[in-house]
């Protein structure tokens, strides 16, 4: 659904910034690296990639929209960063131990805001990528509803993880609930948002004039998440040899599911008529 980007080293900035996962970039490092005794350089990055993103989006696209996601990013770490630095040691210390769920339910909050008022916040670079004809087509519309809503979950299963780690395990820097958990969550929904933009020109493509082109299958969704599995397994038995037999099993699911699904990825399609 996009037009094609001019082959300049602007014009690859420009296009790189029009990706909603850009914009998402600041809170998804922030989720993964605040914890105990890290909050300050987390919140610095982050602050500092959200200014960046700003800041080239202006230089290198000046008919570029300001982003509802810019603005919050600039406005959350700006407000973090201030309160960490003023804050009593009572406050910095819970900070560091809930500012990582706090930033996923606030982006979670913002995804399913933006659709709750019409707007998902997708839908603004997505225009940017997009002939204005389709703008307000349904596919297109339910196109960025889908994404926006996709990456709202993941995050909040992100916070939840984060959340249940600190509240049930006292463990912030638990391995599953601080890593694992959220990068698969991130991982599946990068992936969907690769995936369901094909699906649906791939559906609209077959509707127009009986073209026979088949939409990605579940399976070629599935693939990336599956891979992470073997590097999981792996972490599981350098980090944690209590559950070693846990991490022998990812790595034989994770071998088996990959290979399984990238054949099924790769099958032929069954003729349309």
């Amino acid at each position: 659904m996009g037009t094609e980007t001019p082959g300049t080293a602007t014009g690859a900035l420009s296009g790189l910034l029009e990706n909603p996962v850009v914009g998402m970039s600041p809170w998804i490092v922030f989720s993964l690296l605040a914890g105990p005794g890290r909050f300050e350089w987390a919140v610095g990055i982050s602050l500092a990639a959200a200014v960046a993103l700003v800041v080239l989006g202006r230089v290198a696209n000046r008919g570029s929209s300001w982003k509802l996601l810019e603005l919050a990013d600039v406005v959350f770490f700006g407000t973090l960063t201030v309160i960490g630095a003023l804050a009593s040691e009572g406050t910095r210390t819970w900070l560091e131990t809930y500012a990582g769920e706090v930033a996923t339910f606030t982006l979670a909050a913002i995804a399913f805001g933006s659709m709750a008022v019409g707007m998902p916040f997708t839908l603004q670079y997505a225009r940017e990528q997009a002939d204005p004809s389709i703008w307000h087509t349904r596919e297109f519309i339910r196109t960025n509803y889908m994404i926006t809503g996709v990456w709202g979950l993941a995050f909040l299963v992100s916070g939840l993880a984060g959340l249940f780690g600190d509240l049930v395990l006292r463990s912030p820097d638990n391995m599953w609930t601080q890593w694992i958990i959220p990068i698969l969550a991130i991982v599946a929904a990068l992936r969907f948002t690769a995936w369901y933009p094909d699906v649906v020109r791939a559906r609209a493509a077959r509707e127009a004039k009986g073209l026979s082109r088949e939409p990605p299958n579940v399976a070629s969704l599935l693939l990336p998440v599956a891979g992470l599995l073997v590097p999981i397994g792996i972490a599981v038995l350098v980090f944690d040899g209590d559950l070693w037999w846990l991490g022998a099993a990812l790595i034989v699911m994770g071998g088996v599911l990959t290979k399984t699904l990238h054949a099924r990825s790769e099958a032929p399609a069954t003729p349309s008529r």
